[in-house]
């Protein structure tokens, strides 16, 4: 905050270029100097240092962006969005106003003179073409008087603007404050490119069993005390749950492939009009596939012819086989019963070729770059397709140097295609001869050297398709259980486990769900469980059923965490491998206080390694992973030197430094200093909100609404 205040009394002349540079078109001051005043009525869904944000303008926010979204989003994610960028605001205005920045109508205009945005709109320009702020003015006034909803719009549209311009200037103000030394510049370098290679000797941590190492719950609350900035928790809760799937019984499917099956064949249907008996063709016989999938199957005919990779994998093999008009199935294929009829059948139906084009001057679709005459073109082609021809020939190659066409880069390939894409002379020749085939064709285009690559025979088939769905009988039995699994367990919910187990039910835990928490894993979105879990009156052991879209949830609630600091039980599983560590550590340089190089070896019956090219920035040592630690002492050493017994992040070190190899010296490290300085800057904008986030408080009421 010194160098903020330092940068604010110094840069009056400052704050004005920013100004120039980065206003957004903005202008509402102009009409407006109470437009989204942010008037804070009835509850609040949160506070931030003491700010209120109003729940009834939240909601309008909340809608307006749902709006927005539309369907790429749940409606939580739309509520957390707005609150993340409300709390941002919150925090930001705070500083904004502290700093006294603002944003001037002058500045407005001036941006707005040399924003392409608005300044090349015709209603706009004077009779000169320049860009007439009285033009702009009026126009907001108009549609301020005859246009009340586009006013409201453009108000909402110019908000958000003055908004991002004043983060811009507050941002640029904090980044004009972080400089780079060419002394910064140099060390930076250094630390990259000043090379060591060591030997080491290396007694890893595991080689003590963790069960001889006894950690105590007092050391791991003095080391959550200790370090209780990375120990902080929010409320959360753990559940666990039972999923009634609402899916087909055994009994449905049998009872879908019977009536698909029916299907099939011809059937005897009395026609009282006419007094007869007729005959009702089935999926086998009929005449009309068509009309006949339009009425009994859930999906309709699809008429394209399509190769063989196009068909499902499960039964392509079979169905190419087939003659026209035989069916196959019926067969399951994912949540629907099939039966497939092959309609149609083209013979190399589908092909693959690849070209090169020769165009003159005049052709179409000729560049400017092209000036040969038609005559010159012909030659020309005449003379690759002699290439071409030619045994060992590579036509890609050929494609590559000649080609005036788009595919020439690829090599002249234009992929798989069906007869009637081409033009007619091109058509003509892939479609009648055979794979491998070259010869010249002459179009619009110019002259094509064409070779055909590859055929496929295309396929239609008509699929007869009943989706399995869960009977009436299923989704009742299903309802039962649930209701059953619920009631043996709400009196004791200590049983929870004990009867799932019983009824093979997979029991699935969720753990540490957040109060905004939407979606579950093995269920989606379910908003209404997760609102349940932190409802004042849910209490650990509870259990209770969800009807959801598709079945049950029986859920139980198995723990509750309030916000603070973690105990030391639930920090246990974070704590405890440290704990471990740093005992191993220290029984290790107990035991091997004073040793030498090779005693240190010797007595851990380990052997010495090498690694070569070390740097402070990449500390990789081979055979022991990252350690920066063992990397930062060795650089300090001098070549030959032995440290002392070090603390890496797998076990205790101690290493020799081989050979350094300096980084070669430059004239000016100018161009590291601006690397490290522009790295800096780019994290100026996430970092300081993200500190500044840290630093508020923030009262967060969202689960009390959503």
């Amino acid at each position: 905050m010194a160098i903020l205040d330092k940068i604010r009394r110094k840069t009056t002349i400052l704050i004005l270029i920013i100004g120039l540079a980065l206003f957004a078109f903005v202008i509402s001051g102009i009409f407006s100097t109470n437009a989204f005043s942010g008037a804070k009525v009835g509850s609040s869904v949160a506070e931030v240092n003491g700010d209120e944000i109003s729940i009834d303008g939240f909601r309008e926010q909340v809608e307006i962006a749902s709006k927005s979204y539309g369907a790429n989003a749940s409606s939580m994610q739309v509520v957390n969005n707005v609150y993340e960028q409300n709390v941002r605001n919150a925090i930001l205005d705070q500083q904004f106003e502290k700093l006294g920045i603002v944003v001037e109508q002058d500045q407005i205009v001036n941006f707005l003179r040399t924003n392409p945005t608005y300044s090349q709109l015709p209603q706009f320009l004077n009779e000169n073409g320049v860009f007439d702020e009285n033009k702009f003015i009026s126009f907001i006034a108009d549609l301020k008087l005859n246009n009340p909803a586009g006013y409201q719009q453009w108000l909402q549209e110019e908000q958000s603007i003055i908004r991002a311009a004043k983060e811009q200037i507050y941002f640029n103000l904090i980044r004009a404050g972080v400089g780079t030394t060419l002394k910064e510049g140099e060390l930076d370098y250094k630390l990259a490119n000043d090379k060591f290679d060591i030997s080491y000797v290396r007694v890893p941590y595991a080689s003590i069993l963790d069960s001889t190492v006894a950690v105590s719950k007092s050391e791991i609350e003095s080391y959550v005390k200790a370090h209780s900035e990375d120990f902080k928790q929010q409320d959360s809760r753990d559940i666990q749950f039972v999923y009634f799937e609402e899916k087909a019984s055994l009994s449905d499917e049998k009872e879908v492939e019977e009536k698909i099956n029916a299907l099939l064949g011809d059937t005897q249907m009395f026609n009282e009009a006419k007094d007869t008996t007729e005959t009702v063709r089935g999926f086998r016989n009929t005449l009309d596939n068509i009309a006949f999938l339009d009425v009994n199957s859930d999906t309709k005919f699809d008429t394209i012819y399509k190769p063989k990779s196009s068909l499902s994998p499960k039964v392509a093999d079979t169905l190419v086989k087939m003659n026209i008009g035989q069916i196959y199935g019926p067969y399951r294929d994912g949540n629907t019963f099939k039966v497939s009829k092959l309609t149609g059948k083209r013979a190399g139906g589908n092909v693959k070729a690849s070209h090169i084009l020769i165009a003159f001057a005049g052709a179409t679709s000729a560049g400017e770059e092209v000036t040969r005459t038609k005559e010159e073109a012909e030659s020309k082609a005449k003379e690759v397709l002699s290439e071409a021809k030619k045994s060992g020939a590579v036509f890609a190659d050929l494609a590559k140097e000649n080609s005036d066409g788009p595919s020439g880069p690829r090599g002249g390939d234009l992929g798989f295609f069906q007869e009637g894409a081409m033009v007619k002379p091109f058509n003509d020749f892939v479609f009648n001869n055979g794979t491998g085939s070259i010869g010249l064709v002459e179009t619009d285009f110019g002259f094509h050297i064409v070779k055909v690559e590859e055929k496929q025979d295309l396929y239609q088939v008509a699929n007869l398709v009943r989706e399995v769905e869960p009977s009436e009988g299923t989704i009742d039995l299903l309802f039962q259980d649930a209701t059953k699994f619920e009631m043996s367990t709400v009196e004791n919910s200590a049983k929870f486990e004990e009867v799932a187990k019983q009824d093979n039910y997979l029991v699935r835990p969720v753990n540490k769900l957040n109060p905004m928490d939407e979606n579950l894993p093995g269920l989606g979105a379910q908003r209404a469980i997760v609102q349940w879990a932190f409802n004042s009156d849910s209490e650990i052991g509870d259990v209770k059923r969800f009807d959801l879209n598709d079945g049950y949830a029986v859920v139980r609630l198995t723990a509750k965490y309030a916000k603070g600091l973690m105990t030391s039980e639930d920090a246990s599983p974070v704590v405890l491998p440290i704990l471990r560590k740093q005992k191993k550590a220290a029984m290790i340089n107990e035991k091997n206080k004073g040793k030498s190089f090779d005693a240190f070896a010797k007595d851990n019956n380990v052997s010495a390694a090498t690694a070569s090219a070390i740097s402070v920035k990449t500390p990789t040592i081979a055979g022991a992973g990252r350690e920066p630690a063992v990397a930062g002492t060795a650089y300090v050493l001098a070549e030959g030197k032995t440290s002392g017994l070090i603390e890496g992040e797998s076990g205790v070190y101690m290493v020799t430094v081989t050979k350094k190899t300096p980084a070669t010296k430059l004239e000016n490290y100018s161009t590291f200093a601006n690397t490290l300085k522009a790295s800096n800057s780019t994290r100026v904008n996430t970092s300081v909100y993200q500190a500044l986030k840290a630093a508020s408080e923030i009262e967060d009421n969202r689960s009390m609404f959503y």
